[in-house]
């Protein structure tokens, strides 16, 4: 499919292509068959012209189409070489495949510090220049600023609206993904979400938490985890360790 994905960017931007690369839970080595999508990103020489986006959008239908299993279980975004290089705020939005399979152009969040930073330390090239030429260097102390921010901007508002717990799986993904902030918190490092949750199991934190990650290491599709008030508890405690 990785093969198929290639050649199908390169059909419709040609020379614009500067790489294309694999990121995420694939990258760090904890791809996880029942659970995990496969996280793409493409630098491009400039930005990207709106008239592209429609032969982009049809060529990963058509993606779809051919059967691939994770084909439907893939995000991606598209991002120029100069605007890859370090993360901007007043500067982040770019085309992006979608993980509901819709294509359009979406903001990047601080969360997208970390994603460089994985991308340049562990990703894998699919075609053209080595990432670690096209992203700087990302500092211990960016990558918990970063961690933090991503509390504060998309965990917190769970508080007042909780409904995107309703999901065991949405549980499963906050109980891991808390688990990944407190390490990148207290390590000023990267890992994938079960690395992370096994580091907290390890650690001091573990001792109150172990039975409900345990869960969400365990979680499969179709699983019920009916956790939503511990999730909710995990997460205030993050944001609580976070503010120390």
């Amino acid at each position: 499919m990785l093969a198929q994905l290639v050649l199908g960017i390169l059909r419709v931007l040609d020379q614009d292509v500067v790489g294309v690369y694999v990121h995420g839970s694939l990258a760090l080595g904890d791809f996880n068959r029942e659970t995990s999508d496969v996280d793409f990103l493409v630098a491009t020489r400039t930005e990207l012209s709106a008239e592209k986006l429609p032969a982009l959008e049809q060529m990963h239908a058509e993606l779809r189409d051919q059967g691939f299993k994770w084909a439907c279980n893939m995000e991606g975004s598209y991002i120029s070489q100069k605007l890859l290089k370090r993360y901007d705020p007043e500067r982040c939005w770019h085309p992006a495949l979608r993980c509901d399979g819709s294509f359009g152009v979406d903001g990047h969040g601080s969360d997208w510090i970390i994603q460089r930073a994985i991308l340049r330390e562990y990703g894998l090239t699919l075609h053209g220049s080595e990432p670690k030429t096209l992203i700087d260097p990302v500092a211990p102390a960016e990558l918990k600023k970063a961690a933090q921010a991503i509390l504060t901007e998309w965990w917190s508002p769970l508080f007042k609206d909780a409904s995107r717990l309703n999901s065991s799986e949405y549980q499963a993904y906050a109980i891991l993904t808390m688990c990944r902030c407190l390490y990148t918190i207290e390590e000023g490092l990267v890992a994938s979400k079960p690395a992370a949750a096994q580091w907290v199991l390890d650690t001091s934190h573990g001792s109150k938490w172990e039975p409900l990650i345990r869960q969400a290491l365990a979680w499969r599709k179709g699983d019920e985890l009916n956790a939503i008030e511990q999730t909710l508890a995990f997460v205030r405690y993050t944001l609580e360790q976070a503010c120390k």
